[in-house]
């Protein structure tokens, strides 16, 4: 009996992270196996494009272009909503009549890709303005009006009920959330990720409240498999999801995933996700390990990761000692793609650090 008896929302992948990009043939594989496993959309922002956030103003390079072309493309074959996160860094500072007419113009120039869906995303920039619902509302409906996508979504500069926001890019205008809600056209989604920046876990009653404060439903901005960052990158995030019951799917407009550094591990954690709005209550969070990692990786490699999962994904590589050289030559001879993700992360490629010198 499917022990299942709430709705499952909409499942999306946001490619949002910081630091090294997916690369473009490895991004289509992954993407079709996340069709295959029943997610809907998938909208490229990751932090290290800085032509779509600090350099916004300026038109994408022309193999930059070429490549988001086939991106979409290759979306439409298989099914999956394509959308492009867009930054506008620190618009709302700058409102003149220039300033929107390049951001309208950059509007347009992203919609020749063939979007289906656009994200304004507004997060991880200062936000100490009074009035910075009101101009972020003015530019995200500017781009409403603009864009032939069918879907716009906003990702707010508070995008959680975490004071790290504050610390970090300024304390939030009182009511922010709130007059966001108030001046939002309806057709716009909102992101939220939650009580924290990567959230343990949501309830109905933290989802219930944030949709109250928005005037509808958000899309959740889910910062698990993330593994960007410092700290975060010196950790594989492989276990199955937790946190995040079935009964939330009707508090949620969708629930869109953040996925790791490496793209053929954030597949296990992605199918758990599915497995675990599909089985409800009967969700079992390391039965869903092993039946995803079994599924996508085969029996052996699977095996593998479990038996190394508590070093992979607690210990980390500061803490491996000696069994870091050991455990990179067990997972280097062995031929398959997510193997080879964790043989480049025991080798420390995929570190904060190495974003720094590769930049």
């Amino acid at each position: 009996m499917n022990a299942r008896q709430t709705p499952i929302p909409e499942l999306g992948v946001v490619e949002g992270y910081f630091g090294r990009p997916w690369r473009h043939e490895e991004r289509k594989r992954v993407l079709t196996t996340l069709r295959e496993l029943g997610f809907a959309w998938f909208h490229y922002a990751p932090k290290a494009d800085a032509f779509l956030r600090r350099r916004w103003r300026e038109p994408l390079p022309d193999a930059a272009f070429a490549d988001l072309a086939d991106l979409s493309a290759h979306c439409r074959r298989i099914g999956l909503r394509f959308g492009v996160g867009l930054s506008p860094y620190e618009l709302y500072r700058d409102p003149g009549a220039a300033a929107k007419a390049d951001f309208v113009a950059k509007v347009r120039a992203l919609d020749a890709l063939g979007l289906d869906e656009l994200a304004i995303l507004f997060d991880d920039t200062r936000g100490d303005v009074p009035d910075l619902a009101a101009r972020e509302a003015e530019i995200v409906h500017a781009a409403l009006e603009a864009t032939r996508a069918r879907r716009v979504v906003m990702c707010p500069t508070y995008y959680a009920d975490d004071t790290m926001l504050d610390v970090v890019f300024g304390p939030r205008p009182a009511g922010y959330l709130e007059e966001l809600g108030r001046r939002l056209d309806p057709r716009v989604g909102v992101y939220w990720t939650g009580a924290e920046i990567c959230s343990r876990e949501f309830s109905p009653g933290h989802l219930a409240r944030v949709a109250d404060s928005l005037q509808r439903k958000p899309t959740l901005w889910d910062n698990y498999p993330v593994n960007d960052g410092p700290c975060m990158s010196r950790f594989l995030h492989l276990r199955g999801f937790t946190g995040r019951p079935s009964v939330i799917g009707p508090h949620v407009a969708a629930h869109a995933i953040n996925p790791a550094l490496q793209p053929t591990l954030s597949l296990i954690p992605a199918a758990t996700l599915v497995a675990s709005y599909r089985q409800g209550t009967a969700y079992c969070y390391m039965s869903a390990f092993r039946a995803a990692a079994r599924n996508l990786a085969g029996a052996e490699l699977a095996d593998m990761l479990e038996r190394d999962l508590h070093a992979l994904q607690d210990r980390g590589l500061d803490r491996l000692g000696d069994e870091r050289e050991r455990l990179h030559q067990r997972y280097a001879a062995v031929d398959h793609p997510a193997a080879a993700e964790v043989a480049r992360w025991l080798a420390g490629d995929d570190t904060a650090d190495r974003w720094v010198e590769d930049a």
